[in-house]
């Protein structure tokens, strides 16, 4: 079986970081690179001697036998439209958009399609989230907190709330996808932000955010966000059952129950290369293990959009749980929120 040939859209530092990864894998050859900035695209593309293309088309043109969307979220769109259009399975990073409206459209592509997708959400590939459904399986979890608090990354677009989606959005959804895999659907949220960017030429995101969460299980949640420090200071979440204390990061697992504490490190960079590794099994058709397919990352950005949206109007945003929900906001008159809440219907 020959190579599987994978095209990069996008030459930034997870393109580069992907990039590493795959040419890493020995049944698979980095086709190309394409990006806006050509010099970007022709670095990457040299440092793994793959060919750099003018745009999307021509890399389609030349027969991948996968994509890598790997582009700042306001590109989402019309990339994954010519991707699907040409029935190329397709890697999306995280977030697949800065809008809801641009994210739906996609998967109702992909779906119409049937094409194998697959987004990095790296995080459910960690040995310890596996350890963390396990002890959960048969414990009702009661309560989850939630925390993304960070530093502002070193990219002009990310300060900009129609660029970036600001840090619930573009940081958090990594916290916001393992709560609703451990936790469940969350069927509404009230989230403040304090209505001050960061001190950033230009910036527009709230400096910090903070949220409650109610879950269809009953179970309550928090999440908070930041980008005020000058360090990564710490990602992940803390999740309460009957009488069992979690505490997950990316780096690892520590579990508080009758027997004591215990702590289980992880292994965030093999995480990194099992969600490529899955991906590309796939594509050759000898594995199936893609975790979190477009469809399911929608229902993370269902989520984060929906904690901003809150933030932004300060009042509640309540979410559809349903397999075919959909969601299109407006004002409830009989939402679970009340009549000053703001609702996502299907």
């Amino acid at each position: 079986m020959r190579a599987c040939r994978v095209g990069l859209v996008g030459a930034g530092g997870v393109a580069q970081r992907h990039a590493r990864v795959l040419t890493g894998f020995e049944d698979v050859e980095l086709l190309g690179v394409t990006d806006v900035a050509r010099e970007a695209a022709e670095a990457l593309a040299g440092a793994h001697g793959a060919r750099t293309f003018r745009d999307v088309d021509e890399l389609l043109a030349a027969g991948p036998d996968a994509v890598y969307v790997c582009v700042p979220p306001f590109a989402h769109g019309p990339v994954e439209e010519a991707v699907i259009a040409a029935g190329v399975p397709m890697f999306v990073e995280k977030p697949v958009a800065v809008d809801l409206e641009t994210a739906e459209r996609v998967a109702a592509l992909v779906e119409r399609r049937g094409l194998l997708t697959a987004v990095g959400h790296h995080w459910r590939y960690l040995h310890v989230v596996e350890e963390a459904r396990r002890l959960l399986a048969d414990r009702p979890v009661r309560m989850v907190n939630g925390a993304w608090l960070d530093k502002v990354p070193p990219v002009a677009w990310w300060t900009r709330r129609d660029r970036s989606g600001g840090p619930v959005v573009e940081q958090a959804a990594h916290v916001l996808d393992l709560v609703r895999l451990l936790v469940g659907e969350v069927t509404e949220v009230a989230a403040y932000g304090d209505g001050s960017p960061p001190p950033v030429e230009g910036a527009d995101i709230d400096s910090v955010t903070a949220a409650t969460l109610r879950f269809a299980s009953g179970a309550v949640g928090t999440l908070a966000a930041a980008c005020v420090l000058g360090w990564k200071h710490r990602a992940g979440l803390e999740i309460l059952a009957d009488g069992l204390a979690l505490s997950l990061a990316e780096d690892g697992l520590t579990v508080c129950d009758g027997e004591g504490e215990r702590h289980l490190p992880a292994d965030p960079d093999g995480a990194r290369v099992a969600v490529d590794r899955a991906f590309v099994d796939a594509v050759r058709g000898v594995g199936d293990d893609v975790r979190v397919p477009y469809a399911e990352a929608l229902r993370t950005q269902r989520l984060a959009l929906a904690v901003a949206e809150s933030a932004r109007t300060g009042r509640p945003v309540a979410l559809p749980t349903g397999p075919a929900a959909r969601l299109t906001a407006a004002v409830a008159d009989a939402a679970p929120a009340g009549p000053t809440g703001v609702t996502v219907d299907a």
